[in-house]
């Protein structure tokens, strides 16, 4: 009887702790354009910070665009299949996560119940790069596929 319960606490121990681990992309993450590539303009810069909370993980991002004009965007998204509400996307109102692994993650996102784009997000090994491919379809009916290169700040 002793052993099942101690069973049942490391392993109560051990689950509840993955759950709550970091998540690989959490931290401050500045675009590089020079490393990135855009079907259309290149944004002048980008700011990315991921912050993990017990509702998931929050993106909160500043991109200044060729035009010199800042726009921001924030979501907190869990990777639990469910559609989490999109702030700033002109493109995406909401948006859904799957984890794939420790580093890498897949997003699917809509705007009216419609799918119109999904991400990819691989965090490096070492913990020093972020690239996400973005490919949809903007509010204006034009497709695009970008790859997008961070370096974490």
């Amino acid at each position: 009887m002793v052993r099942i319960v101690a069973i049942a606490l490391l392993s109560t121990l051990f689950f509840g702790s993955t759950a709550f681990a970091a998540d690989a992309v959490d931290g401050t993450w500045n675009l590089n354009v020079a490393k990135s590539k855009f079907s259309g303009t290149a944004p002048m810069s980008a700011t990315r910070a991921y912050t993990e909370s017990a509702d998931g993980t929050t993106l909160d991002q500043k991109m200044v665009g060729a035009d010199g004009k800042e726009t921001s965007m924030h979501v907190t998204l869990a990777y639990d299949g469910k559609d989490h509400p999109i702030t700033g996307n002109p493109d995406a109102d909401s948006g859904t996560g799957k984890a794939i692994n420790a580093h890498t993650s897949d997003f699917t996102l809509t705007k009216g119940g419609k799918v119109v784009g999904t991400v990819h997000r691989v965090v490096a090994a070492d913990g020093k790069t972020l690239t996400v491919h973005n490919k949809g379809t903007h509010a204006d009916g034009k497709t695009y596929d970008d790859t997008l290169v961070f370096d974490k700040q």
